[in-house]
Protein backbone atom coordinates (compact mmCIF):
# COMPACT_ATOMS: atom_id res chain seq x y z
CA UNK A 1 0.00 0.00 0.00
CA UNK A 2 1.24 3.30 -0.86
CA UNK A 3 2.16 6.03 1.80
CA UNK A 4 -1.19 8.61 0.09
CA UNK A 5 -3.35 5.16 0.47
CA UNK A 6 -1.93 4.63 4.40
CA UNK A 7 -2.63 8.06 5.12
CA UNK A 8 -6.31 7.94 4.13
CA UNK A 9 -6.69 4.78 5.82
CA UNK A 10 -5.21 6.33 8.93
CA UNK A 11 -6.69 9.77 9.02
CA UNK A 12 -10.24 7.64 8.74
CA UNK A 13 -9.42 5.16 11.46
CA UNK A 14 -8.52 7.98 13.28
CA UNK A 15 -11.60 9.80 12.46
CA UNK A 16 -13.54 6.85 13.16
CA UNK A 17 -12.21 7.04 16.91
CA UNK A 18 -12.55 10.16 17.44
CA UNK A 19 -16.51 9.71 17.09
CA UNK A 20 -16.93 7.99 20.24
CA UNK A 21 -14.91 11.22 22.11
CA UNK A 22 -17.74 13.08 24.09
CA UNK A 23 -17.05 15.59 26.84
CA UNK A 24 -18.63 18.49 28.83
CA UNK A 25 -18.07 22.18 29.11
CA UNK A 26 -13.90 22.08 29.20
CA UNK A 27 -12.10 25.17 27.80
CA UNK A 28 -9.80 25.23 25.04
CA UNK A 29 -6.63 24.02 26.94
CA UNK A 30 -8.71 20.80 28.39
CA UNK A 31 -10.29 19.69 25.12
CA UNK A 32 -6.99 20.00 23.37
CA UNK A 33 -5.46 18.01 26.18
CA UNK A 34 -8.37 15.38 25.93
CA UNK A 35 -8.45 15.18 22.21
CA UNK A 36 -4.49 14.08 22.03
CA UNK A 37 -5.00 11.80 25.22
CA UNK A 38 -7.69 10.16 22.68
CA UNK A 39 -5.06 10.20 19.79
CA UNK A 40 -2.12 8.54 22.18
CA UNK A 41 -4.97 5.50 22.76
CA UNK A 42 -5.86 5.24 19.51
CA UNK A 43 -1.97 4.80 18.44
CA UNK A 44 -1.09 2.59 21.21
CA UNK A 45 -4.39 0.49 20.35
CA UNK A 46 -2.72 0.06 16.49
CA UNK A 47 0.37 -1.79 18.85
CA UNK A 48 2.72 1.46 17.94
CA UNK A 49 5.08 3.34 20.50
CA UNK A 50 3.82 6.83 21.02
CA UNK A 51 5.73 9.63 21.69
CA UNK A 52 3.82 13.26 23.10
CA UNK A 53 5.81 16.35 21.99
CA UNK A 54 8.53 14.82 19.86
CA UNK A 55 10.85 16.76 18.12
CA UNK A 56 9.68 18.19 14.63
CA UNK A 57 11.86 18.12 11.59
CA UNK A 58 10.57 21.84 11.05
CA UNK A 59 12.79 24.77 13.18
CA UNK A 60 11.48 27.30 15.03
CA UNK A 61 11.46 30.69 13.40
CA UNK A 62 14.14 33.21 14.36
CA UNK A 63 15.73 33.79 16.74
CA UNK A 64 15.11 30.11 17.96
CA UNK A 65 16.23 28.69 14.73
CA UNK A 66 18.46 26.64 16.75
CA UNK A 67 15.25 24.52 18.04
CA UNK A 68 12.94 22.64 16.71
CA UNK A 69 9.22 22.65 16.72
CA UNK A 70 7.15 19.61 18.92
CA UNK A 71 4.65 17.38 17.66
CA UNK A 72 2.01 16.74 19.51
CA UNK A 73 1.74 13.13 19.07
CA UNK A 74 4.53 10.82 17.21
CA UNK A 75 4.43 7.23 16.30
CA UNK A 76 6.84 4.80 15.65
CA UNK A 77 5.36 1.88 13.51
CA UNK A 78 6.91 -1.60 13.02
CA UNK A 79 5.24 -1.74 9.39
CA UNK A 80 5.71 1.76 7.84
CA UNK A 81 6.73 5.06 7.74
CA UNK A 82 5.76 7.30 11.34
CA UNK A 83 2.29 8.95 12.01
CA UNK A 84 2.53 12.22 13.33
CA UNK A 85 -0.66 14.67 14.55
CA UNK A 86 -1.04 18.08 15.82
CA UNK A 87 -4.13 18.79 17.06
CA UNK A 88 -5.32 22.54 17.21
CA UNK A 89 -8.78 24.21 17.50
CA UNK A 90 -7.73 26.92 14.83
CA UNK A 91 -6.48 27.04 11.70
CA UNK A 92 -2.82 27.83 12.08
CA UNK A 93 -0.54 27.80 8.39
CA UNK A 94 2.49 26.99 10.94
CA UNK A 95 0.78 23.38 11.49
CA UNK A 96 0.75 23.05 7.66
CA UNK A 97 4.24 24.01 7.22
CA UNK A 98 4.96 21.85 10.13
CA UNK A 99 3.09 19.11 8.78
CA UNK A 100 4.34 19.30 5.43
CA UNK A 101 8.18 18.94 6.35
CA UNK A 102 7.13 15.93 7.74
CA UNK A 103 5.51 15.21 5.45
CA UNK A 104 8.53 15.28 3.36
CA UNK A 105 10.82 13.88 5.84
CA UNK A 106 8.97 10.96 5.11
CA UNK A 107 6.11 11.07 7.75
CA UNK A 108 2.65 10.01 7.75
CA UNK A 109 1.20 13.61 8.63
CA UNK A 110 -2.39 13.96 10.60
CA UNK A 111 -4.25 17.08 11.26
CA UNK A 112 -6.96 16.56 13.84
CA UNK A 113 -8.79 20.00 13.80
CA UNK A 114 -11.45 21.00 16.85
CA UNK A 115 -14.15 23.09 16.72
CA UNK A 116 -17.65 24.51 15.66
CA UNK A 117 -17.11 23.69 12.35
CA UNK A 118 -15.65 25.93 9.14
CA UNK A 119 -12.73 23.56 8.32
CA UNK A 120 -10.39 24.48 5.44
CA UNK A 121 -8.86 21.23 4.34
CA UNK A 122 -4.89 21.45 4.10
CA UNK A 123 -2.95 20.62 0.78
CA UNK A 124 -1.99 16.99 -0.09
CA UNK A 125 -0.05 15.01 1.99
CA UNK A 126 -1.73 16.23 4.98
CA UNK A 127 -4.97 14.74 6.01
CA UNK A 128 -7.53 15.92 8.14
CA UNK A 129 -9.85 14.48 10.73
CA UNK A 130 -12.16 17.12 12.22
CA UNK A 131 -13.68 16.83 15.45
CA UNK A 132 -16.75 19.16 15.90
CA UNK A 133 -17.26 20.70 19.20
CA UNK A 134 -20.54 23.06 20.46
CA UNK A 135 -19.43 25.88 22.97
CA UNK A 136 -20.88 28.75 24.88
CA UNK A 137 -19.96 31.39 27.27
CA UNK A 138 -18.18 30.43 30.54
CA UNK A 139 -18.65 31.77 34.07
CA UNK A 140 -16.28 34.95 34.35
CA UNK A 141 -12.39 34.16 33.89
CA UNK A 142 -13.27 31.36 32.40
CA UNK A 143 -13.53 31.74 28.44
CA UNK A 144 -15.65 29.64 26.27
CA UNK A 145 -16.34 26.13 27.55
CA UNK A 146 -16.82 23.44 24.50
CA UNK A 147 -18.91 20.05 24.50
CA UNK A 148 -18.75 17.17 22.42
CA UNK A 149 -21.90 14.98 23.49
CA UNK A 150 -22.27 12.45 20.18
CA UNK A 151 -24.95 11.81 18.17
CA UNK A 152 -26.64 8.46 20.18
CA UNK A 153 -29.35 7.11 19.10
CA UNK A 154 -31.97 6.11 20.98
CA UNK A 155 -32.35 3.13 23.06
CA UNK A 156 -34.30 0.22 21.58
CA UNK A 157 -37.96 -0.74 22.58
CA UNK A 158 -39.77 -3.83 22.37
CA UNK A 159 -41.52 -4.63 19.64
CA UNK A 160 -44.72 -6.15 20.74
CA UNK A 161 -47.19 -4.92 23.09
CA UNK A 162 -47.70 -5.68 26.27
CA UNK A 163 -49.74 -8.26 27.81
CA UNK A 164 -50.52 -6.88 31.42
CA UNK A 165 -53.92 -5.59 31.71
CA UNK A 166 -54.41 -1.91 33.33
CA UNK A 167 -55.31 -2.13 36.65
CA UNK A 168 -57.58 0.23 38.80
CA UNK A 169 -55.57 1.80 41.90
CA UNK A 170 -57.78 3.57 44.80
CA UNK A 171 -56.62 7.22 45.13
CA UNK A 172 -57.61 8.29 48.26
CA UNK A 173 -59.34 12.28 48.48
CA UNK A 174 -59.37 12.57 51.56
CA UNK A 175 -57.62 10.95 55.22
CA UNK A 176 -61.25 9.64 56.19
CA UNK A 177 -59.83 8.27 59.44
CA UNK A 178 -59.23 12.14 60.40
CA UNK A 179 -62.85 13.31 61.66
CA UNK A 180 -62.00 17.01 61.33
CA UNK A 181 -61.40 15.86 57.23
CA UNK A 182 -65.02 14.18 56.86
CA UNK A 183 -67.37 16.42 54.79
Amino acid sequence: MDVTAQGERLAADLGRWLADLTFVDLDTDEVTARVIDAVERWAQAQGWRVYRRAPSVLPLPPPLEQRHSVLDVACARPDGPPVVVEVDHTDRARTVRKLTAEADAGRIPIWVRWGVGRFSAPPPPVRMVTVEVTRRAGPAGRGRLHSRTGDRPAPAHSAGGGTVAPQALPIPLTDLSDPRKRT
